[in-house]
Formats: structure tokens, sequence, C-alpha cells
């Protein structure tokens, strides 16, 4: 007699079904065949395959319902896989794609079982690299299409836009600030202000792009750069979201200090990081899991904030609300 329970576990423990359904979203099978290459052997010349191996992993996904194969029309994307369709709503293949950075973050959860032993990131026990290092690498076009992982509204970002007092502020500088996401809507938000985006160069091209098809142009910028070196002055506020999570004390110390360094006396620095200690819900306690196998340390508590800042010089000014995913914390220098 079989077990339920254990068929059940084998098939949520499955690695082949979601690594051949990434492979498919990473080679854009389903656009492919959607713009008419819908036999093997073209798929596989059009994506720079092995045929014969394609072909078996295209048997597969047909028998999993992702595609479906007809003498008449070849293999054609079925109703469960048309999300894997760029263009298609609520599209998931840049989230699934392989070559993006959420794609990245999940691969190395290969190394988990040296994160639970230790501690520490298992992404670079499983490729030998640090995981920035490989988002610094990632092509502009995959840090374009990476909204999941940049967006600054992720994770109740819109506290940042909506909580914090930005009625005297005239410009702020999104340290680290993605694809521009966040700091275009605040601009939006907020008319007066100016702004601009620091982050590594793929990141920052993709923020100019964003920015300047919302229109802004006139009123925020991006600029190249790492939050690991002397930040340009000049801004009033400086803006940290969801940064700190993904280092190191000593590292999350020394980027603080560069941003009050930045900001002077007269300056504000504004603390946005991640809150996910709420482990009964199961898509914190997903989150929670994936950065700790990804980055150093992906959840502080309030308290460890405070005393990143007071290493930094930095002394607390105003603190805000905190939500189930949010923390808000305000610092000047003294």
């Amino acid at each position: 007699m079989r077990d339920s329970n254990a068929d059940d576990l084998a098939a949520m423990a499955d690695l082949l079904t979601p690594l051949a359904i990434r492979v498919a979203a990473t080679l854009r099978l389903a656009d492919h065949m959607a713009a008419g290459v819908t036999t093997g052997t073209g798929l596989a010349k059009k994506v720079d395959a092995h045929p014969a191996t394609l072909k078996k992993l295209l048997r597969y996904l047909v028998s999993r319902g992702i595609f479906r194969w007809s003498e008449e029309g070849g293999y054609e994307v079925t109703e469960l896989g048309a999300p894997l369709l760029d263009d298609a709503p609520g599209s998931v293949r840049r989230r699934l794609s392989m070559d993006g950075l959420l794609g990245l973050a999940e691969l190395g959860l290969v190394g988990l079982l040296h994160t639970v032993r230790t501690g520490e990131a298992g992404y670079k026990a499983a490729f030998g690299r640090d995981f920035w290092q490989d988002v610094s690498d990632v092509p502009d076009d995959a840090n374009v299409l990476a909204d999941e992982v940049a967006s600054g509204l992720a994770g109740d970002g819109r506290l940042i836009v909506h909580t914090y007092d930005w009625s005297g502020v005239r410009r702020v500088m999104d340290v680290g600030g993605g694809n521009g996401t966040l700091l275009i809507e605040l601009a939006r938000t907020h008319p007066h202000l100016h702004g601009a985006v620091l982050d590594l160069p793929g990141m920052a091209r993709a923020a100019a792009q964003r920015i300047e098809r919302s229109g802004l142009g006139d009123r925020c910028e991006a600029i190249e750069g790492s939050f690991l070196d002397p930040i340009p002055p000049g801004c009033d506020v400086y803006l940290l979201s969801a940064i700190l999570c993904d280092w190191p004390d000593d590292d999350a110390v020394k980027i603080l200090r560069r941003c009050g360094d930045a900001a002077g006396p007269d300056g504000r620095v504004l603390v946005a990081d991640m809150n996910l200690i709420y482990d009964d819900d199961t898509d914190a306690a997903r989150m929670n899991l994936l950065l700790t196998g990804t980055v150093p340390v992906p959840v502080r508590t309030l308290k460890q904030l405070k005393r990143l800042g007071a290493a930094a010089g930095l002394e607390l000014s105003w603190e805000g609300p905190t939500t189930r995913r949010r923390t808000l914390l305000e610092f000047r220098a003294h």
C-alpha cells in the first residue's frame, strides 16, 4: 500500500520540474512557439541548444502540461504554460529566468545545506562567487527586467512614500535604488522633490531608462557608483531601502557611515530596512529563508539597526511605524 504522504512529500521535493520550467523561461521557448517556431529542431536552432536534449526537455514539459504537441501544429503553449509568455498578463518568465536577478538568487538555494550548517549565505558556497558580484555582472536587459527584485515598492515600500514627511526635503538620493521604481514614485507623489538613484552601472543604466520613460528626467537622474565608496554630497535625505539587510555588520556600518558623511550635519539618513520576523506568515517565512541563503544578514531587529547607526556615528532622530515587512528610522550625523 502506497503512502500518500510520502508521495506528496516526494512531489514537493522534486527538482526536475521547477528546473525544466526555468530552462524554458530562460530560453523563451513559449515566445518562440508563439512566434511560429514550433518544431524541436527549429526551436533548438533558435535558442542555440543541443537538438536531441532540447526535445527531451520539450517532451517532459508536454507531460507536465506546460506545452502540447500535435503532428499538425508542432509544439504549442498550453493555458497552464501561458504565463511563460513575456507579454502575458501576470507573466512569470522574467521572474523564473536563470539569467535574471531573482533567478540567480533562487538558484543559489542549492547551497542551503551550507547555510543551515553555518549560518552563512549558501550562494557563494554553491557558485564560488558573491551574489552581489553576480548582480553587478548581469546584462543590462536582465537588470531592466528584474522588477520583482529591484522594485522599491515591494515589501511595504509605500510606507516610505506616504509615511515619512517629505515636505521639507528638496533633494533625495536613493542609495542602491535599483531600477529607480521608488524614486519615480516619490517624485510623482511629491512634485517638489528632485532626486537621484545611486547604483552599480547596470542598474544605474536601467534606472536612467525608466526615469526617462516616466517623463521625470528634469527632476531625477541615475548615478553609477557603489555605496561602499564615498557617496556624492548635496542631498537632504540619503535613503537606504532594503539595503542593510544584504550586508554583514561591518559593511552595513560602512554604508551608513558613507551616507552620513554625504549627508553632513544638515542632512538625514533614512533607513527603511526589511522586517520579516513573523515566521507564522508563509510568505515572510519563505522570503526570510530565501534571503538567508542568498545574502549574509537578511533580518535585523529595530534594536540592532539602531546599534548599527550608533556605530556609524549617527544619532536616531525619528522612528516611524514598523510593519510586518518594513522598519523606518531616520538618523542624523552627530
